[in-house]
């Protein structure tokens, strides 16, 4: 029996709803263990998918906790910390688990005192119990410990998750910003857990980089070129053409400059990370553009006999910008890691905008021919332009 298009749209939206709905609605309260543990308090923290269980015993100062994330990748490791003198990642005392080279699932202690290599030794509490699972992509690690600070009902915590395990040593985390704000403070008699709050400066300047250049090296130059290829194909648009083009691209080289400045006040106040891919990409941009933007002070006449030769130049450096731009908006997607309806938000735009030049193009390709068709027809009595012959609109 064929279904009509109202049920096959109902029979979809149900489809997506029950494959969509299950991620939507994981949450700490609705998790349950195998060795059916309970406990008292649970928490999604505020990055990294992960969650927190825990139950505090305060006569006896003991902690039982099930901490549960995605580690970065199959072969990675989860991490859960007390932090007892600061509220970062050095100084924390972390229970990292993690498969071992028997290929089973441990959990082993580590007092971070730096961002170096770790090294398994003893932390600031007891561990009395601790164990680890690994299923449906998820590790939960399960530890009891004691807080040698009787009565101490606030802690600093932090969470973090790796890629590797290499010679039973955990690899370095990756440092987005999911990584650099997985902190916060854990009350735990009330049972609260807020998120990290030092990191959101860090955060905003690292948005505003990623708009800057998005807007700059992704949208704006390439409108620029399109204007530039296919408005000037019509005499109507002369010189209007030229005037919006550079309009354009100034505005888009400032607006670059401005995200480029920010990225290197970026890397600056990061000198353990370095994303040299994007950031050599972003200082090849920024010196092309430049070049670009000076050109238009040597740009010789219509008539002039280098002219043929600046606007291969011009137009090549245009089209590598081009593409080297948007290569670097994806590669600051990768880094940044924002929601995906950013990104797709971007490729779309982009989509439309190549969808424009496709039409623009064959649109122009017909203007061009008919107008060599009418020229030849009317070689003999052409005297436009004063005599200097029309130029290619097509032509570098």
């Amino acid at each position: 029996m064929a279904l009509s298009p109202i049920a096959i749209a109902t029979l979809f939206l149900v489809t997506t709803v029950s494959l969509i709905s299950p991620s939507q609605s994981a949450t700490c309260t609705s998790q349950t263990f195998r060795s059916n543990k309970l406990y008292t308090f649970c928490n999604d923290l505020p990055s990294l998918n992960s969650y927190l269980h825990w139950a505090y015993n305060p006569a006896h100062s003991t902690l039982s906790i099930a901490f549960i994330a995605p580690p970065a990748r199959p072969n990675g490791w989860v991490s859960w910390a007390i932090n007892p003198t600061s509220t970062g990642m050095v100084g924390s005392q972390a229970l990292i688990a993690f498969r071992d080279a028997r290929g089973e699932m441990t959990v082993k202690t580590y007092n971070i005192t730096s961002y170096g290599p770790l090294t398994e030794s003893k932390v600031w509490y007891q561990v009395r119990e601790s164990s680890a699972e690994f299923s449906g992509g998820v590790i939960r690690l399960f530890a009891t410990v004691v807080l040698p600070e009787t009565g101490r009902t606030t802690v600093n915590h932090v969470w973090q998750v790796g890629p590797s395990v290499t010679g039973g040593v955990p690899d370095k985390h990756e440092f987005q910003p999911g990584n650099l704000n997985s902190r916060g403070s854990l009350d735990l008699l009330r049972g609260q857990s807020t998120g990290a709050t030092g990191g959101n400066s860090r955060t905003n300047k690292r948005n505003i980089h990623g708009v800057l250049n998005v807007v700059s090296w992704g949208i704006m130059f390439p409108i620029g070129i399109i204007i530039a290829r296919y408005l000037r194909v019509f005499p109507s648009a002369d010189p209007a053409w030229f005037y919006l083009h550079v309009f354009c691209q100034v505005s888009a080289y400032a607006i670059g400059v401005s995200g480029w400045a920010t990225g290197l006040k970026l890397g600056s106040e990061s000198k353990a990370v370095t994303y040299s891919g994007h950031r050599n990409i972003g200082i090849s941009l920024f010196a092309l553009a430049t070049v670009q933007i000076f050109a238009l002070l040597l740009r010789p006449k219509k008539d002039h006999k280098f002219r043929f030769y600046w606007n291969i130049y011009h137009h090549g450096l245009g089209y590598t910008v081009l593409i080297l731009g948007i290569i670097n908006v994806f590669k600051g997607f990768n880094i940044l890691r924002p929601e995906p309806k950013w990104k797709n938000a971007y490729i779309v735009v982009i989509a439309v905008l190549g969808g424009i030049a496709l039409l623009l193009e064959a649109i122009t390709w017909i203007v061009v021919l008919r107008r060599k068709k009418s020229d030849k027809s009317t070689k003999p009595y052409d005297g436009f332009n004063n005599g200097h012959g029309r130029q290619d609109p097509l032509a570098p």
